[in-house]
């Protein structure tokens, strides 16, 4: 479902919060950025940069987007391929060889190792795997056949075979299973697409504007710099040119501002990183000389750069996130709020994509969206709620769970998230989704010998005690059990309504969770019941109040006492000091909570 956009692509207005910390994303688009205009002596604090990207390595061996959070494709990409621009040592290939090997789901790659595979995994691991560790993909011939599944009928490429039988083609989805096959074939030049390609060619084609630049598909609202660089890279790999290339490259030399970077939109007034990585990345793919454009973007990439190395997308005091601004709001004090934070928030719905942005000019991201429908975003805007509507409709899976953004596999937090942002926006009955999908999906997940027989093979990491535990859920299929995604496969099915799961089997199944992951001084932990953390112990009491179950304030208390202090929020009792503003907005929701009844806590799914 598409509804004509209400915001004009301009930068958010109002007053964001930012952490003035550097972004993974940004941080590779800036290094990459460099490296094509051969400017890579000119990344700011290039040494604390090498530190930034190798500090998201993981003992796996695998990636992560932030420090203590699980390896995924994603992350493992860019953190070695900006290590390899900037000219550094990858450490350990052997062990992240393995770990893309564990992503593999027999067909395709995962972007978590049992999660289902989607394009976005296949074309960052295909990649790593050829260009970075320097071996093959497992089993090309299962590759190939996986990615010529990807066709529409139209001829346009989509996520998954699945969502290419449901007709979702998108330039971006072109452009990585393109990617991916040139890597699984070692991209030698006798290699066959797998795809009838005057077909694909000619859906790329056609999504050229008269003005030059490329949607990301037939429903996307307007043209925009992401679609343009995907789509025209997608073309130049099957070595194929645009409808119009003088076209497209003088409407990429249109969208520079007024230092000579770029803008993604025509009528956007901020010159971020994104738009300079596409419209750079665009120009080179067209064969167009860089030389006009180079000083201009390196001086303004200069200025993203952070402290102690890594970028952000725009001046990092200005360069505020969705999940920042949203828990200012959410904890200003009551008699003090924080509308300028609500005007904000508002400003990262964005053409094209119906959802609110982490950072403005990105994608659209559910857990972003629910943050801010919680702060109060949109609650006057019945225009913009149908957007969110019909955004979250598109991004369910064909397996009936959705993932953080289009395309990307299902998992438990995002389920969560959208089916909670369903609910702000009404009720997720009568938003379009596929309510069976969402609790079969749920169902996917959950950890039992007794209803996994088709997931043998991605349990083979769970212990057989936890396979034996009742009520419990992993975020993926096969996923290692835990406190949170079985906690949160409870408030869907709640959520879901009585047709769907029995109120008292699912207040039950509250009850056994908490007892078996409360901690004895206080909390709830997310693994056993000895450390607790933050974001179990707020999912527990969110879970509780939705069950109708007693809370226990001096445990609550016992708690909130050890990972509070005039500094902020810790995460843990074991990481004192704050862990910044999520951690603060939590930790002063939950002392909200109590002095307060059940229903004060926001829905607030991080992970």
């Amino acid at each position: 479902m598409t509804t004509p956009a209400t915001t004009a692509p301009r930068a958010p207005q109002g007053t964001g919060v930012s952490g003035g910390e550097p972004d993974l994303w940004c941080t590779y688009a800036a290094v990459r950025t460099l490296a094509w205009l051969d400017r890579t002596d000119s990344v700011s604090d290039a040494d604390g940069t090498a530190a930034y990207l190798t500090g998201r390595r993981n003992a796996d061996g695998g990636y992560a987007w932030s420090r203590g959070m699980l390896s995924d494709a994603w992350a493992t990409f860019y953190c070695t391929q900006g290590l390899r621009d900037l000219g550094r040592p990858v450490p350990g290939l052997d062990a992240t060889s393995r770990w893309l090997d564990s992503t593999w789901s027999g067909d395709a790659y995962a972007m978590l190792p049992g999660q289902a595979p989607d394009v976005w995994a296949t074309h960052f691991s295909a990649r790593s795997a050829a260009e970075l560790c320097g071996g093959r993909v497992p089993d090309p011939d299962r590759l190939l056949d996986w990615l010529s599944r990807l066709q529409c009928a139209e001829g346009g490429l989509s996520w998954s075979p699945e969502d290419a039988r449901r007709g979702k083609a998108d330039v971006r989805a072109c452009y990585y299973g393109v990617l991916a096959w040139r890597a699984a074939t070692g991209q030698a030049s006798d290699a066959t697409p797998p795809w009838d390609v005057p077909a694909l060619t000619d859906w790329l084609r056609a999504r050229q504007a008269t003005s030059g630049g490329f949607h990301f598909g037939p429903a996307a609202e307007v043209p925009c710099l992401w679609a343009t660089y995907r789509a025209v890279g997608a073309l130049g790999a099957l070595g194929e040119t645009p409808r119009d290339p003088d076209a497209c490259r003088d409407w990429i030399m249109g969208l520079r501002g007024p230092t000579g970077a770029f803008v993604r939109w025509e009528g956007y007034d901020v010159e971020d990183v994104w738009a300079s990585f596409c419209a750079v990345g665009t120009l080179k793919a067209l064969g167009a000389p860089l030389a006009p454009v180079a000083d201009a973007v390196t001086a303004r990439i200069s200025e993203l750069g952070c402290a102690g190395g890594g970028y952000t997308y725009r001046e990092p005091s200005a360069a505020a996130d969705a999940l920042s601004t949203a828990a200012a709001v959410l904890s200003a004090d009551p008699g003090s709020p924080r509308p300028e934070g609500v005007r904000w928030l508002e400003g990262c719905q964005l053409p094209n994509e119906g959802g609110v942005m982490y950072m403005p000019g990105r994608g659209s991201e559910v857990r972003c969206t629910l943050w801010a429908l919680a702060a109060g975003a949109f609650a006057e805007d019945p225009a913009a709620r149908r957007r969110i509507a019909g955004w979250l409709a598109g991004l369910q899976n064909a397996d009936g769970g959705f993932g953080y953004w289009e395309g990307r596999g299902s998992d438990m937090v995002s389920t969560a998230a959208a089916v909670e942002t369903a609910a702000l926006l009404g009720g997720p009955d009568g938003l379009g989704l596929d309510l069976r999908g969402v609790r079969t999906f749920i169902d996917s997940c959950r950890v039992s010998p007794d209803s996994h027989d088709a997931h043998d093979a991605r349990l083979s990491g769970v212990s057989e005690a936890s396979r034996g535990e009742p009520y419990a859920h992993g975020n993926v299929p096969g996923g290692e059990p835990g406190l949170r995604p079985a906690l949160q496969a409870q408030r869907v099915r709640m959520l879901l309504g009585p047709g769907f799961a029995e109120p008292a089997e699912v207040s039950e199944a509250v009850r056994t969770l908490l007892a078996r992951h409360r901690v004895r001084g206080g909390g709830y932990a997310g693994e056993g019941h000895r450390v607790p953390d933050l974001l179990s112990t707020y999912e527990a009491v969110l879970a509780a109040d939705r069950a109708g179950l007693g809370l226990d304030t001096a445990h609550l208390r016992a708690f909130t006492d050890r990972v509070r202090d005039a500094g902020g929020t810790a995460w843990s009792p074991l990481a004192p000091g704050s862990g910044g503003p999520l951690a603060d907005c939590l930790g002063t929701l939950l002392a909200r909570r109590l002095t307060a009844g059940p229903g004060v806590l926001p829905v607030l799914a991080l992970s």
